[in-house]
């Protein structure tokens, strides 16, 4: 007998059923299209300023802070008011030390493209602030220092005297706030603060160091 014959061979494996994979990648398609989707979204919301367009990433560091408080003046007004009744009979003054703090702010909810300008040639963005504003005086009547002078001060009048000396302390306060001196040191210092705001986000946006001009409304030449 032939042994040859006899001996079955195994036919040769076939390949693998197509149809038989398919639902095994099919999840895996659907989830990597659903993170391609979400990638594609988070970028759209989150990306930055396109490149070239240095005045968007300004405007969008504004945006962020809308006023800006650039600087804070202490100040010590001495103020006197003076008090007579009794058909001038009973006189009565008070001298106050009232101190008060006076803040200078920045609106920036103000500047617009219009109040900047890009020189791509020396890569400086110019900026045009609007005025400082002055806040109200603050004043800390609790650190508050009185002397009174006559014969005979009744409640009535000590209180009287008191309101007095607050108004006028409060008005001293917004002229002292006012001096020229006080007035470049917050314009200094607006500038300053502007400069370093807009110098980190357009660096990260790839503009690298640009020079930044900043101006204020109402300043000197000199300024």
């Amino acid at each position: 007998m032939d042994l040859d014959r006899l001996t079955t061979k195994a036919p040769p494996p076939g390949p693998a059923n197509p149809v038989s994979r398919r639902p095994a990648i099919l999840p895996w398609l659907l989830f990597l299209c659903a993170a391609a989707v979400a990638a594609w979204l988070a970028w759209q919301m989150w990306r930055p300023a396109p490149i070239g367009d240095p005045l968007a990433t300004s405007l969008v560091a504004f945006d962020k802070q809308d006023r800006l408080t650039v600087f804070s003046a202490e100040l010590a007004p001495v103020v006197a008011s003076d008090d007579s009744r009794l058909f001038g009979l009973v006189t009565s003054r008070q001298v106050a030390v009232i101190p008060a703090r006076v803040d200078y702010a920045i609106d920036l909810g103000k500047v617009g493209r219009d109040r900047m300008r890009w020189d791509l040639a020396s890569r400086t963005l110019a900026v045009r602030l609007p005025a400082l504003e002055v806040t109200r005086p603050n004043l800390d009547e609790a650190r508050a220092q009185y002397l009174r002078e006559g014969v005979w001060i009744t409640r009535a009048a000590q209180d009287k005297l008191t309101r007095d000396n607050t108004k006028l302390a409060e008005r001293l306060a917004v002229e002292q706030a006012a001096n020229p001196v006080l007035m470049d040191l917050a314009r200094s210092a607006a500038k300053d603060a502007i400069r370093q705001n807009l110098a980190i986000p357009l660096q990260v946006a790839g503009f690298g160091d640009v020079k930044l001009s900043v101006s204020i409304d109402g300043e000197t030449a000199r300024q």
